[in-house]
């Protein structure tokens, strides 16, 4: 499936019935990472997950390749596929983009799930961020030449250069929240932490796993965000 946004169309994928879940992927990734998820939540929900700007098989379109325009980027898709409040799941940049989207539309959210998320790039530990740094350099000096290079700088420019939330910024947000992280995560447990902190009320759950913990512990991951998500609509 797919929705036209102001200047490129979307693509998406959704199973179920009832309260809609949309999810997030991560940077470099496609709504197919989730597959586990879909299957898993589709028996309550109407579980929604959508391909970013540029990812899957959207389309770059011409706005801005930043969190804050994915954040837009969901608003106006949301608008026309799922207008009431929807419980929403961002994986790592995915989670970032929520983040941006909870602190624009709170009005929007039901509850808001964050697995893998930073508020800056000094979030991630720094054996996993200085081959990206390396890289994303060697892409700009390549993408004049290249438009893989181009395509894939773009990419590794957001895990660069965004985002930037202060924890302060995070008392804004007032949904019932999940911080979830594995841990062997490649974001920094303190600052996952922090994160968890800065939401008030919000539920703090570390598993056992790496930053991947979605796709490959599902059945641990899905009961932790199902008992959330039960606990938030009541039991119902």
């Amino acid at each position: 499936m797919e929705v036209r946004i102001s200047d490129c169309r979307l693509h998406y994928e959704e199973a179920g019935s009832g309260e809609p879940l949309v999810l997030l992927h991560g940077n470099g990734e496609d709504c197919g990472y989730f597959a586990r998820q879909m299957d898993y939540f589709s028996t309550k929900y109407r579980v929604i997950a959508l391909d970013t700007r540029g990812h899957g098989k959207s389309e770059r379109g011409s706005a801005p390749f930043t969190i804050a325009q994915f954040a837009e980027d969901l608003r106006q898709a949301l608008e026309k596929i799922a207008p009431e409040p929807v419980h929403l799941l961002g994986f790592s940049d995915g989670g970032n983009i929520a983040v941006a989207f909870a602190l624009r539309w709170p009005g929007l959210l039901r509850s808001l799930i964050l697995n893998g998320a930073n508020l800056r790039p000094s979030g991630v530990k720094f054996f996993v961020q200085a081959p990206i740094v390396l890289g994303y350099g060697l892409c700009r000096l390549l993408s004049p030449f290249s438009s893989r290079a181009g395509k894939n700088g773009e990419l590794l420019g957001l895990m660069v250069t965004q985002p930037h939330v202060e924890e302060r910024e995070l008392g804004a947000i007032r949904v019932p929240a999940l911080v979830i992280a594995g841990n062997r995560d490649m974001i920094r447990e303190a600052h996952t932490r922090s994160i968890a902190a800065g939401i008030a009320g919000s539920r703090l759950v570390i598993l056992e796993g790496d930053h991947f913990v979605a796709s490959n512990e599902p059945e641990a991951f899905n009961r932790a965000v199902e008992a959330f998500l039960e606990e938030v609509r009541g039991g119902k």
